[in-house]
């Protein structure tokens, strides 16, 4: 059997047949297409999920911290000290609607440190939880000058400035809850405010809410 021979070009017809084999046909193509439109979607997803779960582990780690600061800032109050709230205006019998409560949580005070607490921020750290591979902030300047353990923890301005800011965002959004658990004693603060009722901890998509 002889193949026909083009002298033009120096090609026999088997080598015409084996290029014409690899070009890209429409089914070849079309499977190419949707390849690639799979692996874009599942890179999207993956870099969505992975930035959804930081600005999470950042919500989560600033409403935590400002909890502690809180706490703290109220621990440094004079339980003596009061301030008188209600109304000074004369009532027809005389009297006058005022009352002393505890200056320490008392609304004024609590509005007081929201405008500033989160500027202790700038003591905090970032630290990655080895099993879960989770982001938790830590304090890598002690309230009272106990020495801390800073081994695997990254401490720096981008840190600082990015839970300052979600710390300003969750007091400003939050105001009325924080006054509202800070204004008398209660436990589990952290866990009740910043899962159940805010739902800024991760975990707490597995816990009831109730009414607190």
């Amino acid at each position: 059997m002889y193949l026909k021979y083009d002298s033009k070009t120096g090609r026999n017809k088997s080598q015409y047949y084996r290029l014409l084999w690899h070009l890209p046909t429409p089914t070849k193509m079309n499977g190419w297409v949707s390849s690639m439109v799979c692996l874009s979607v599942i890179l999207w997803l993956l870099l969505n999920g992975a930035f959804a779960r930081k600005s999470q582990d950042l919500r989560c780690g600033a409403c935590r911290a400002l909890v502690d600061e809180l706490q703290w800032e109220i621990s440094r109050v004079d339980p003596k000290k009061t301030i008188q709230i209600g109304s000074f205006r004369i009532n027809p019998d005389g009297s006058q609607s005022i009352v002393e409560v505890p200056y320490a949580r008392s609304e004024a005070h609590l509005t007081e440190l929201l405008e500033r607490i989160c500027e202790n921020m700038k003591e905090y750290g970032e630290k990655v939880d080895s099993s879960s591979h989770r982001k938790n902030y830590v304090r890598v300047i002690s309230h009272d000058g106990t020495k801390m353990d800073l081994s695997e923890t990254k401490f720096d301005s981008d840190v600082s400035s990015s839970l300052k800011f979600a710390c300003e965002s969750i007091a400003e959004e939050y105001e009325d809850e924080l006054i509202e658990f800070f204004s008398h004693e209660a436990e589990n603060v952290k866990d009740r405010l910043c899962s159940k009722r805010t739902d800024l901890c991760d975990h707490a998509l597995h816990l009831p809410h109730e009414e607190l």
